[in-house]
């Protein structure tokens, strides 16, 4: 079954036109998010319809795929949890944050909670050291967290009331926060592909 549906084709399409001819593939991150959001993660499938899509090889995009952490090459829970532990952060503690999370999540945490729900990930940085230690709960960041602290936000998201940031609003879920950063051309078409339950990803 194609990633890029036939509406998600029209976006990507938009997107790419944002860019000069000749620089089609500027494009690739912002697809790569698109695909994102509708997968819950990208796909090698979704590899090859970025691919596709801007004229270029698979392994041109999954040479930006892998460099950059914000983009899943494997599931995904619906709420991404990145715990910051460069040294400002290991300094503050982001060891004992990581490992409260880790037990808080329980088995299999790293991948995808049986609940379909979280994916922990050990981030090496998420550049605001003088907040240390920083968690982010897709994209959205929480200055000086504590071990208890961290246990207390899993457990308000899992009551379906998710903590307000150190910044801004809680965007909403993975899928929904891959949307918003494919860009305006991108949220402009709605979210219906960004709220299917990430959980259900292949």
């Amino acid at each position: 079954m194609p990633v890029f549906t036939p509406e998600l084709v029209e976006v990507a399409e938009r997107i790419v036109a944002r860019y000069p001819k000749g620089r089609e593939r500027s494009a690739i991150l912002p697809l790569l998010y698109l695909a994102q959001s509708a997968e819950g993660h990208v796909s090698r499938e979704g590899l090859r319809e970025v691919a596709g899509l801007l004229g270029i090889t698979t392994a041109e995009v999954e040479a930006v795929a892998t460099f950059y952490t914000m983009i899943r090459l494997r599931p995904a829970g619906r709420h991404v949890v990145s715990v910051c532990t460069n040294l400002a952060c290991v300094l503050r503690g982001a060891e004992g944050v990581y490992a409260r999370a880790r037990e808080a999540l329980g088995p299999g945490c790293e991948e995808v909670t049986e609940d379909g729900m979280f994916t922990l990930h050990e981030e090496e940085c998420l550049g605001a050291c003088d907040a240390a230690p920083l968690v982010q709960v897709n994209s959205a960041s929480y200055h000086r967290v504590t071990p208890d602290r961290v246990v207390e936000m899993i457990d308000a998201i899992r009551r379906g009331e998710p903590p307000t940031p150190s910044h801004g609003e809680f965007p909403g879920d993975f899928r929904q926060v891959s949307r918003i950063l494919a860009g305006p051309d991108a949220t402009q078409a709605g979210a219906t592909q960004a709220e299917e339950p990430a959980g259900e990803a292949e």
